[in-house]
């Protein structure tokens, strides 16, 4: 009887242990089949991926290689703004206004640079392009008299100023500019450079307040081969007159076919080497063919949309330090970046294409720090409240009195999309000091924004368009030290209510 007693009891216990084990393998084999399942199959930001054995699907490496491919377009587009902002105007210099390389154009109305970035409307502009290696080494020879400008690079760097920031401060001379890796030469009586590019970019402006002595002036300027000093031939300018033209840049994939044809004659630098690499990815290449299949036309024409937004946002809400002029106030500076857009650890990839997004050219008097000289270009989107400036509102600004300046004084309008002028049936898209404008008495002026004059206002009136956004560039030329010290602050933008 003891004996079946016991016999039971250990029955009864391996049957509880039994039970117990068999739950936990049952809980063990649940708990293994969650952790095969979380091992296969990840979520990410491009949906569920699936791993087998730990190794992507079919499935996921497509989607893996897109995205790979779309983000590095998205960075070779920020990283490339410069060059694009250089080679569209040369494009459109070359192919839409009949300008060679070699040739100057001029440009002198509203009309002349309305398909330009950001150009100020005050002065008159003269541009060549020239190609070191198919021209030869290029000479300048820059008359004395009131004007400032540079020769620059594929990437906007100046390689010198010329005129009154120059070398030559204002008294002229010659300069001579060399293709990259030639060797110095002895040249007696010029200003010699080697640039780093083959691709390079004259420019200047003339300052004089006399439109006939201006056009004068940059008439005198001569463009030629160095080897044709001894008898150049003569300069051929080319009046823009008012033709319809465009340099803005593209948003599908054409902006990735420029990048292609503007990488072709260059040398590539070692800051760059990395980027050639993630473009090679994307059969963008040196010495070969640009021909993306359609997975990759897809691909990079999103990636050229989503990097024309991602320009804009970086241009006109800037996250990088010391951007805002003025305390507690909307005012920005609009170039922040180096002249050879290099910090101290890194490329100044951010601050050079806010500018660049914005505008063209750079130089040693564009960077708004030369004592009663060069130019100052002071930016906002955003008026007194923090609200985006819109075509549809009325604004007022004070300019106070006693702009701290040598030479003038302007606030000129863009359209936030192309960067262009804003063109409107008034014909005008600035106010300057050098304009008959209405002055307060106490020696402030006032300006006026909107699509219809608001009520109350002076002459001093520039149209807006409704459903356009827009922003100005206030530029002081020749800043004085009021502007240095801030003694003299410039007011934000205020709406004015309207019923």
């Amino acid at each position: 009887m003891n004996n079946l007693k016991r016999l039971i009891k250990i029955s009864l216990l391996a049957l509880v242990v039994t039970g117990t084990m068999s739950c936990t393998q049952k809980e063990s084999s649940t708990s293994a089949s969650k952790d095969a399942q979380s091992d296969n199959v990840v979520s990410t930001r491009l949906g569920n991926l699936e791993l087998v054995s730990g190794y992507p699907s079919k499935e996921a490496i497509e989607k893996l290689y897109d995205e790979r491919d779309f983000q590095r377009a998205c960075q070779i587009h920020t990283w490339a703004l410069p060059m694009i902002g250089f080679h569209g105007l040369h494009m459109a210099q070359r192919d839409q206004l009949g300008v060679k390389d070699g040739d100057v154009a001029l440009f002198f109305t509203l009309e002349d640079k309305a398909g330009m970035l950001t150009p100020n409307v005050t002065t008159f502009y003269e541009f060549s392009f020239w190609n070191l290696e198919t021209q030869d080494p290029l000479v300048v020879d820059v008359p004395a008299g009131l004007t400032a400008g540079g020769v620059l690079d594929l990437w906007q760097r100046p390689i010198t100023d010329i005129g009154q920031t120059g070398p030559d401060k204002g008294a002229g001379g010659k300069y001579l500019f060399l293709a990259p890796g030639s060797k110095m030469v002895d040249a007696p009586g010029y200003r010699v450079f080697i640039s780093p590019t083959v691709q390079i970019w004259f420019a200047t402006r003339a300052l004089d307040p006399d439109p006939i002595k201006a056009e004068e002036i940059l008439r005198k300027f001569k463009l030629y081969s160095w080897n044709d000093r001894n008898k150049p031939n003569t300069t051929n300018f080319v009046p823009v007159n008012g033709r319809k033209w465009t340099s803005s840049h593209p948003t599908d994939i054409t902006y990735f076919k420029m990048v292609a044809e503007a990488i072709q004659p260059e040398p590539v630098q070692l800051r760059d080497r990395v980027m050639y690499g993630m473009m090679a990815s994307l059969g963008i290449e040196k010495g070969k063919p640009f021909q993306p299949d359609e997975r990759l036309t897809k691909i990079l024409n999103e990636a050229a949309m989503v990097g024309e937004l991602t320009a804009r946002a970086n241009a006109y809400s800037k996250r990088f330090p010391g951007s805002r002029v003025y305390e507690g106030k909307q005012w920005e500076y609009a170039v922040m970046v180096n002249l050879d857009q290099e910090d101290l650890n890194y490329t100044q990839i951010d601050q050079r294409a806010s500018w660049f997004y914005e505008a063209i050219g750079n130089s040693e008097g564009m960077q708004g720090k030369l004592l009663g000289f060069g130019q100052v270009y002071l930016e906002t989107s955003r008026d007194k409240a923090g609200n985006w400036l819109e075509g549809a509102k009325s604004y007022r600004l004070r300019v106070p009195a006693n702009p701290p300046v040598t030479q003038f004084w302007s606030i000129t309008l863009y359209d936030n999309t192309t960067r262009g002028l804003l063109v409107t049936d008034q014909g005008t898209a600035d106010v300057s000091s050098r304009q008959d404008i209405e002055v307060n008495a106490d020696g402030s002026v006032d300006i006026y924004f909107g699509p219809t004059k608001p009520a109350g206002s002076n002459k001093n009136y520039i149209k807006t368009t409704p459903g356009k956004g827009w922003f100005p560039y206030f530029r002081l030329y020749g800043p004085t030290e009021p502007y240095f010290n801030k003694t003299w602050q410039l007011e934000d933008i205020e709406e004015i209510k309207t019923k």
